[in-house]
């Protein structure tokens, strides 16, 4: 088996939002249930439960991330496409834990190791897809990853339903409008996105429990994002963060100005 620890400091950074998934739901009143976060873990030796002593920064994470999965499971469950593109997909089981629509084809894309290593742990799981799976393996910050989907048999003639979850964060503005200008030479018209807003400067990052994720931190487009996208043959529209949460019945407040931003493609 791939050995995790191998892995880019980014790569590994699935496994904590996989550590995430496995302690909500383990948790009384669970907004998703993700029976396979927790054999992730254990592939790499990692406790499955996330420690109570960490910092407010660390907690905002945590609920974001929870909020977030829940949120965007249910927008690509209505987004009316038949073709679903995870992009940057790590340790994501939505392929295996939700119910897909017949004819769903679903789309992952990351690095080789990664989707080896999940590909590993979700056989000895017996886990079986939900979906028409189809694993990519691709580097993102390439010019190439584009003609791998295809090669894979995504048709850019018809709508998709895209998702990056916690990636722009990770690159700097020219490597997020790089990757999000190729998403809109792949969209036909009616296709949807789905992506997180930029943090405002606002937020403090000095919190040494998350510090091995956030010093990764590149900001992406920012606070800009969905003028970005607007800009780029988008139709947006803001969710914020403490919206959602209520919505769920978690209300919280939402000093950093996080949230999520849903997109339709309105021309190429």
């Amino acid at each position: 088996m791939t050995h995790w620890q191998s892995l880019s400091a980014v790569s590994k950074t699935a496994l904590a939002v996989a550590r995430v998934r496995a302690d909500e739901s383990a948790a009384g009143n669970a907004l998703f249930d993700d029976p396979y976060a927790e054999a992730f873990l254990a592939a790499c030796g990692e406790p499955a439960r996330l420690p109570r002593d960490w910092g407010p920064l660390a907690v905002a994470l945590r609920f974001q991330t929870v909020i977030r999965t829940r949120f965007y499971d249910d927008q690509l469950l209505q987004s009316g496409c038949d073709q679903v593109v995870l992009l940057a997909a790590g340790l994501d089981t939505r392929a295996y834990r939700l119910s897909w629509p017949s004819g769903t084809r679903l789309y992952e894309l990351d690095l080789p190791p990664v989707l080896e290593f999940k590909h590993r742990v979700l056989a000895a799981q017996s886990a079986g897809s939900r979906c028409d799976r189809t694993a990519v393996p691709a580097d993102l910050l390439s010019t190439t990853w584009a003609d791998r989907l295809v090669d894979a048999g995504f048709d850019p003639g018809r709508p998709a339903a895209w998702l990056v979850e916690g990636l722009l964060v990770y690159l700097t503005a020219d490597e997020a409008g790089a990757l999000l200008r190729t998403v809109g030479e792949l969209s036909a018209p009616l296709s949807r996105l789905g992506l997180e807003r930029g943090r405002s400067g606002r937020t403090t990052l000095d919190d040494p429990s998350v510090a091995h994720i956030t010093s990764l931190w590149k900001g992406g487009l920012g606070a800009g994002t969905a003028e970005w996208l607007e800009g780029h043959c988008w139709d947006t529209e803001a969710h914020p963060l403490d919206t959602v949460a209520a919505h769920y019945g978690r209300p919280t407040a939402n000093p950093s100005g996080t949230g999520f931003i849903t997109a339709v493609r309105t021309t190429r």
